[in-house]
């Protein structure tokens, strides 16, 4: 990212962190609806997961729930996020759910580290997303509130940057008052 925009973009998300919760609560339950529906297309279950852009944490959570024996890690460029998020894990003696700061096009993972990589209200980081994504692993793009969502990303352009990388579109669709976007990398070719 360049440096000025990476600069405003970690200043603008550590100023907002205090008020986050209440901007999400605002915005009804409803908002996690298309990751949800989403989540139902990934099989089989994942053992390692990335949410991307995870503020609060509330996605990276979500997946957890729903993967409950997934390894889950969140990230996002604001200090300030990850200790929120980091406070609502609660008692977790095995460290399966997790946060860190980290810069979506730089991630501080090895390649090919998780089964299933989610970024909700995020712009998708197409190259660093295929980077850590093991072959046969899943992406999942979504959308709170669709198209009036700041961060949209409309289908066709998902499907032309997630193609690029040998990402391949499963299925897409709409749920509560958003839409979300599920692809597949290709398992790795036979040896």
């Amino acid at each position: 990212m360049w440096p000025l925009l990476k600069g405003w973009s970690h200043r603008f998300w550590e100023g907002a962190a205090p008020t986050w919760s209440d901007r999400v609560d605002r915005s009804g339950p409803d908002y996690l609806g298309p990751l949800a529906s989403a989540l139902l297309h990934v099989r089989p279950e994942p053992e390692r997961a990335l949410d991307i852009g995870t503020g609060l944490g509330d996605a990276a959570l979500l997946v957890a729930r729903e993967f409950p024996h997934a390894r889950v890690r969140g990230v996002d460029l604001s200090e300030e996020m990850v200790r929120r998020a980091q406070a609502r894990i609660g008692l977790d003696p095995e460290g399966r759910v997790a946060f860190k700061v980290a810069d979506a096009s730089n991630l501080p993972f090895e390649d090919d580290s998780f089964d299933l990589v989610t970024q909700l209200n995020m712009p998708p980081f197409f190259k660093e997303i295929a980077r850590v994504l093991r072959p046969g692993g899943f992406v999942v793009i979504a959308a709170s509130w669709g198209p009036r969502t700041p961060f949209y990303t409309p289908g066709p352009v998902l499907r032309r940057g997630f193609g690029k990388h040998d990402i391949d579109s499963v299925e897409s669709g709409e749920a509560a008052h958003g839409s979300f976007f599920v692809a597949r990398r290709h398992d790795a070719p036979p040896n």
